[in-house]
């Protein structure tokens, strides 16, 4: 008689010619894991691209800082790619990778890098974070994800942490064309990521952010001349740090963020972006030795809590119709 402790669900399988394996519950409990550990990296990565914009953004403008992390990521994913062909998509799959490229890694880019030399990091953070926002909606509507309880509250109470950080972080200078181009990079961002997960249901994780690399790339062309003379002009610590933005918070992060949307939805995984803010200010404070305010901190919890909220559905009951939708 085997004791209730070990009542584990076995799966024997045996392959054509091959030796036989087994799957266990916590086999499948480690590959479920994956997404969430893919999605940590990528938060953690693209908080550090704050801390590095913010050291060299005095040397390169914005349509070159973006023209350069782009050009380093396009060739470390093609370097990857011909390690390791990949089956380029044709058709309306391939449509949607380029429009998401275009309007995510690139426009995005230059937009948000934009924003910053009219707006306060503060304030720049706290329109740009309307984006997971739009992304619930957009994809609750046309991706019909639905509206869990426990995601609009997680992001309610998440935005209301962006919120407090950036009363915390602001400093007062914000005028309109900073306003529109911070909101704007929102809704690109929002776009975009609808335009991803549609994407992949037909395009593996790797090849939809090697091409959507490719064409934010191709957007940003026309600062290929100011990106030269800058790259001459720029003391070798910024451009290392462009390079490091390329390589890690680009190429490595948009890879790991379409692996984890490959297997979450839509909304739920956007919610994570609001750890980027709460990593950021603890990046500054250790990497920069810019101490947070009380305030900045409890914003930071407020983050962390509406992310923790948006991962525990059980904790708001939904209706079973709410239910069926979210399946």
């Amino acid at each position: 008689m085997v004791g209730k402790k070990y009542l584990l669900v076995l799966k024997w399988e045996l392959p054509q010619g091959g030796p036989m394996t087994v799957t266990t519950a916590e086999q499948h409990r480690t590959t479920a894991a994956l997404p969430l550990v893919a999605a940590g990296i990528t938060m953690v990565l693209w908080a550090s691209a704050f801390i590095a914009i913010r050291s060299i953004g005095a040397h390169y403008s914005p349509g070159s800082l973006a023209l350069g992390r782009l050009a380093v990521g396009s060739l470390a994913l093609s370097a990857v790619a011909v390690l390791r062909p990949r089956r380029v998509p044709r058709g309306r799959p391939l449509l949607l990778v380029l429009a998401y490229g275009a309007l995510w890694f690139g426009v995005y880019a230059i937009f948000i890098n934009a924003a910053e030399h009219h707006l306060d990091a503060g304030t720049t953070a706290l329109l740009v974070n309307v984006g997971p926002i739009l992304i619930a909606v957009l994809a609750g509507v046309y991706l019909k994800e639905g509206f869990p309880r426990g995601l609009v509250a997680g992001l309610a109470i998440a935005f209301c942490g962006v919120a407090t950080i950036a009363a915390a972080t602001s400093t007062g200078r914000r005028d309109l064309t900073g306003v529109l181009l911070a909101l704007g990079a929102a809704g690109l961002y929002a776009i975009g990521v609808v335009l991803q997960k549609q994407a992949l249901t037909s395009v593996d994780p790797f090849t939809a952010t090697w091409l959507g690399c490719l064409a934010g790339a191709a957007v940003c062309l026309p600062w290929t001349g100011t990106l030269i003379h800058e790259v001459a002009a720029a003391p070798a610590p910024a451009t290392l740090g462009l390079v490091y933005l390329g390589l890690f918070p680009t190429a490595v992060a948009f890879a790991t963020w379409a692996y984890a949307l490959h297997r979450m939805t839509a909304g739920q995984l956007s919610s994570s972006s609001y750890l980027v803010p709460a990593i950021a200010v603890l990046m500054s404070w250790a990497l920069l030795g810019e101490v947070p305010t009380m305030l900045a901190l409890a914003g930071g919890a407020l983050c962390l809590l509406g992310v923790a909220v948006t991962r525990s559905p059980g904790l708001f009951r939904s209706s079973p119709a709410t239910d069926d939708r979210c399946r």
